[in-house]
């Protein structure tokens, strides 16, 4: 490690540099080895589970704060002696707000966004990265074009639009100085980037404009006055949401860093606004790693974007398996559907009328995939109703938002726990068909109801102050629509025991505010009658009686 202070030095020898100079840098040297050891470690962690990587994660940012610490105590010195640079120091504040991404990704804490955006951020302004385009070294300018790409992605789930914007103008110029400079073979893979973000970006199919039209941008998260509180003295299910497996496995969708435009969408439907722990904990003006917060606001959710079977079989089953009591597991399914190919003769229930579709990349047998082999038994690399039936030993929540979402219309409550599946429309009119690239219509209805209501009425656009009003009056909507709910008598009682927690309320009444709007809506009028001439399954509410 001294050696490489030596080498920094000049003319200088080793016996010239004062000890205490020398132990500085041997402790710096000392950490930044140990951190990067951890942190590459963090790939062989596993990726489901919530007890098995918290220890590791633990260390791993106990010695990045020290680190950084370290590094801001002895700049000095570690300049003089060490050379060190401010790309290194960029590369050690990325890294830390890797770290608290990836901490998000596993506990759900969107504080950790703002934490993880602080260190991005600081990079950018304090221009750690501006040195390496004189370097002839293109390792480093692919470091500082990974940096770009996720700043960017978190700001998308912070919806700082605006800085999005000039993010992607930046990553552009970068991208085309690198291919210029370096003649690399990597340029189509980063110009697919900017493609995939900018398709991202222009996704929503109605913008809020101020007066002087510049675009407002609006949150989608659960917030205070989001979902209708409960009427006083009301009974209703002490069920919690604590568990989501947010699968994306469509064809063709808007996609940015394994993130679909339904899953981008449908993860912030499951989230709380995050709430910035540096403004709370830290000065103002400085860069510090913060502790986590005490207390969990938000259900724990698995990203699987493409998965295999086995890949979704063994989440599902983590999930499952740590599934507190009084606790709810939710599956989001926005993926291609999967039709029967023909007569089987094993009739089995719950595999008879295909499903939605599960990854076939990686399931090859010598070179020919499965699916090929034996075309009369069931659909092999598909999520069939009957896959999920084990799964009901507990309270479940189902979304399936898919073409043949009509395979699980009758799922089946074998162990008479909570059950309730939530079913997207099967077909589209023409119109909404053709923006299917830039999600699901169903998912936006989940998301933001508004939205989804100004772009089935063809609105391109609509004033903040239009909408504000309009966000005011369904309000009152949503609050009837959970009344009639709680206060029928007819209806299923897995509605009112999903309907203590402020997540799943949410998702019912959008759910039945969407399919009023579907079925009274001309478009879709004029298209259920046309299916149910040809005798075709069109929309349906859920799976168990009621509503």
């Amino acid at each position: 490690m001294l050696k490489a202070a030596s080498v920094m030095t000049g003319a200088e020898t080793e016996d010239d540099i004062p000890l205490a100079e020398r132990k500085t840098v041997t402790d710096f040297c000392y950490l930044l080895d140990k951190s990067k050891q951890l942190f590459n470690g963090l790939r062989d962690l596993p990726q489901y589970g919530h007890k098995q990587w918290q220890s590791y994660f633990g260390r791993t940012f106990d010695v990045y704060t020290k680190l950084w610490k370290f590094q801001q105590q002895h700049r000095q010195v570690l300049d003089n002696r060490y050379g060190l640079k401010r790309w290194q120091i960029g590369e050690v504040a990325s890294k830390i707000g890797q770290l608290y991404y990836h901490y998000y990704l596993r506990t759900s804490e969107t504080s950790y966004l703002n934490e993880a955006f602080s260190f991005y951020s600081a990079i950018r302004q304090r221009s750690y990265y501006f040195q390496v385009n004189k370097e002839d070294r293109p390792e480093l300018v692919v470091k500082k074009l990974r940096y770009y790409a996720r700043y960017i992605v978190v700001c998308l789930l912070l919806n700082k639009m605006d800085l999005v914007k000039v993010l992607v103008k930046e990553l552009s110029e970068e991208i085309e100085d690198y291919t210029q400079r370096f003649n690399t073979e990597d340029q189509l893979e980063w110009n697919l980037v900017l493609q995939e973000v900018a398709a991202f970006i222009e996704a929503d199919p109605t913008v809020v404009l101020n007066d002087n039209n510049s675009m407002v941008v609006i949150t989608h998260r659960l917030q205070e006055e989001s979902a209708p509180p409960l009427e006083q003295g009301m009974v209703v299910g002490q069920l919690v949401l604590a568990d989501a497996l947010i699968i994306g496995n469509c064809n063709n969708q808007v996609k940015f860093s394994e993130l679909t435009i339904d899953m981008f969408r449908m993860l912030q439907a499951l989230e709380r606004e995050p709430v910035n722990l540096a403004t709370q904990t830290s000065k103002q003006g400085t860069l510090e790693p913060n502790e986590k917060p005490a207390k969990r606001e938000n259900p724990h959710k698995y990203l699987l974007y493409k998965p295999t079977f086995s890949q979704l079989f063994t989440f599902l089953s983590a999930s499952f398996k740590e599934l507190p009591a009084n606790s709810v597991l939710l599956i989001y399914l926005s993926a291609t559907g999967v039709f029967p190919s023909g007569h089987s003769d094993y009739e089995v229930g719950g595999y008879d009328f295909g499903g939605v579709l599960t990854n076939t990349n990686r399931d090859i047998v010598n070179g020919e995939t499965v699916q090929k082999r034996i075309q009369a038994q069931k659909e092999m690399h598909c999520l069939h109703p009957g896959d999920l039936f084990p799964f009901t030993r507990k309270p479940l929540f189902v979304i399936v938002d898919s073409s043949n979402s009509a395979a699980y219309k009758n799922f089946t409550n074998l162990f008479g726990q909570p059950l309730v599946c939530l079913l997207s429309p099967t077909m589209y009119p023409k119109t909404v068909q053709d923006q299917s690239q830039r999600g699901s219509l169903f998912t936006l209805f989940l998301y933001s109801p508004l939205l989804a209501f100004s772009s089935v009425c063809g609105l391109s656009s609509i004033q903040r102050g239009v909408w504000e009003r309009a966000q005011e009056f369904l309000r009152k909507v949503f609050r009837d629509i959970g009344q009639m709910i709680t206060r029928s008598r007819t209806i299923d009682q897995a509605f009112l025991q999903f309907f203590g927690d402020e997540f799943l309320r949410l998702l019912l009444i959008r759910f039945v505010f969407c399919s009023a709007v579907l079925r009274l809506h001309k478009l879709f009028r004029f298209r259920e009658r046309h299916i149910l001439k040809k005798k075709k399954f069109f929309f349906r509410y859920t799976v168990i009686s009621g509503l």
